[in-house]
């Protein structure tokens, strides 16, 4: 797995690789020792103890054997698969398509109560129209997915949205006024998708705020973000997709938030703004 500038992922590596050592140490080896019995090079076993190098599954198989752990093997594999979800490149997540990409988060999106969602690039999924989704995947899928199943990822995306109208759930959504203006699709896609967030921004459990283009902001734009209740953060990066569950940092998107929802605008100002790009299409 590649390394990310995450500490979540980063002191998770760590961690698993505390454990590894641990194993050894408790049954009485050495790394020069773990390397015989797993027929490895000396070097691999201390790049896997000082976390340099991720293990594979079979890597830990073969550890947890040659220190007579057999019974740990399952819980440190489980481990590993939570170490290497935190970090996800684009084409590992996308390799079978767009669809199974949209179906992954289905789950968290249900079972969380707050939602805080920030943009600089795009109209955030749970407020994009069917049209200005299917330009995005459209656009995601000719970048970097050989497997064309837009309309079926359209679809999962759509009824996902579901979310906004069931249960006691509250939404607060940032936009930096750019995404108004982004030009994605064709003006009637576009129209739509503006008009469609006069609608939105009107539920009463939904805060709808645009920061808008000026000098000398408190706070410039960040990545795009994600806050699931207090648990959980989601960054969309060029290169990939960011999960962070460690509080410090979970806490930092959340005071980030706060920031710019400080200098976003609401109501009537931020349907001014729309309001604004609508009359720019024309």
């Amino acid at each position: 797995m590649p390394a990310s500038g995450s500490s979540s992922a980063q002191q998770a590596r760590r961690l698993l690789a505390g454990r590894l050592r641990e194993l050894v140490k408790d049954a009485g080896l050495e790394g020069k020792d773990v390397a015989v019995l797993c027929g490895w090079h000396p070097s691999k076993v201390s790049r896997i103890s000082t976390a340099k190098t991720q293990p594979s599954a079979d890597d830990i198989r073969a550890w947890c054997r040659a220190c007579g752990a057999d019974d740990q093997t399952e819980d440190l594999i489980a481990s590993l698969r939570a170490v290497e979800g935190m970090w996800v490149e684009w084409r590992r997540m996308e390799r079978s398509g767009l669809r199974r990409a949209q179906e992954a988060v289905l789950p968290l999106f249900e079972r969380t109560h707050w939602f805080r969602a920030y943009s600089s690039w795009l109209v955030p999924g749970l407020l994009q129209t069917h049209g200005y989704t299917e330009d995005v995947l459209r656009a995601v899928q000719r970048r970097r997915v050989t497997i064309d199943d837009v309309a079926d990822a359209v679809a999962v995306r759509m009824e996902r949205q579901r979310v906004l109208y069931e249960g006691d759930r509250r939404f607060a959504f940032l936009m930096e006024e750019s995404v108004l203006r982004n030009g994605l699709g064709q003006s009637d896609t576009q129209l739509e998708q503006l008009e469609h967030l006069l609608t939105i921004g009107s539920l009463p459990h939904v805060s709808l705020g645009v920061v808008p283009t000026r000098l000398s902001r408190s706070r410039m734009p960040v990545e795009g973000f994600w806050i699931y209740d207090r648990a959980q953060v989601n960054v969309e990066l060029v290169s990939g997709y960011l999960t962070l569950t460690q509080p410090s940092e979970v806490s930092a998107y959340a005071e980030t938030f706060s920031m710019l929802a400080d200098i976003a605008v609401y109501g009537a100002k931020a349907r001014t703004l729309i309001t604004a790009s609508i009359d720019s299409l024309d």
